[in-house]
Formats: structure tokens, sequence, C-alpha cells
């Protein structure tokens, strides 16, 4: 659960500097950042894997370059869904996506574990033991 609240606030920091960097996106205040990442959130979730699937062609022709198109679409859909976080124009959404992907990657190095984005069961370590058997198996 903390995990969750964590990349809440990280997504809300990344929609909070892609509004001072862009001049197409603008943010009322914090509060309006912090739904906006909800919101983006729950997209990201649900639609964007529906998305990812139908537009899988593209995406390979791209060499994944259409995501940051799809990902622009679910900011502009988080803006109309948000009073008080505006997206003018599709290009000030897919450069704000660009950005917003850029501080989330560089964010969550930071935040997790070995730094290399994977996330770690608390460091438990588990061994199996196997012995061999008269009849050559392994148990």
């Amino acid at each position: 659960m903390n995990f969750i609240i964590l990349r809440w606030f990280l997504l809300t920091g990344s929609i909070l500097l892609a509004s001072y960097v862009i001049e197409g996106i603008k943010v009322s205040g914090f509060f309006s950042a912090f739904f906006s990442a909800a919101v983006l959130g729950v997209l990201n979730t649900l639609l964007r894997p529906i998305i990812l699937f139908l537009t899988l062609p593209i995406n390979i022709i791209t060499f994944g370059l259409f995501t940051f198109v799809i990902n622009a679409l679910l900011l502009q859909m988080a803006s109309g869904v948000i009073p008080g976080f505006d997206v003018y124009g599709f290009w000030p959404a897919v450069l704000g996506s660009i950005i917003i992907t850029i501080v989330n990657w560089i964010l969550n190095l930071f935040t997790y574990k070995d730094g290399l984005g994977a996330r770690h069961n608390s460091g438990v370590r588990r061994e199996i033991h196997l012995r061999k058997t008269d009849d050559d198996r392994w148990e």
C-alpha cells in the first residue's frame, strides 16, 4: 500500500514539473495535480494495456515511439476529467507525456532497492536443496 501512495506522489510531482516546463499544460494547484495523478494512474491501469495491445503493429513499426502518443491521449483524457488541470493541444500533451515518463523513470531509480526498477520481496532468500537418489533421479 505504501508503494502505491509513493507512486502517486511521484506522478504528482512529475505532473507539476511538466506544467512548469511546458507552456500548454496548466495546473491550478497541488490538489489538481494530485487528483490528476490519481485519474492518470487509473487510466494507465485500465485503458493503457488495451490500447497498447490494439496499437501493437503501429508500436512495432515506430519502435515503441507511438507509446508517447498513447500517453499523450491519456493525459488529455485526464485533463478533461479534473478541473484545474488543462492540456491545451496535442503537442503539449506529447511533450508532457515525455517529461512525465522521464521524470517518473528517474524518480523510480531512487525509490527501488536495486536502482534498476525491479522490486524485491524484502530480501528473503529461498533455497531448494536437491539430492541425487540411487537411480539417478533428483529429489
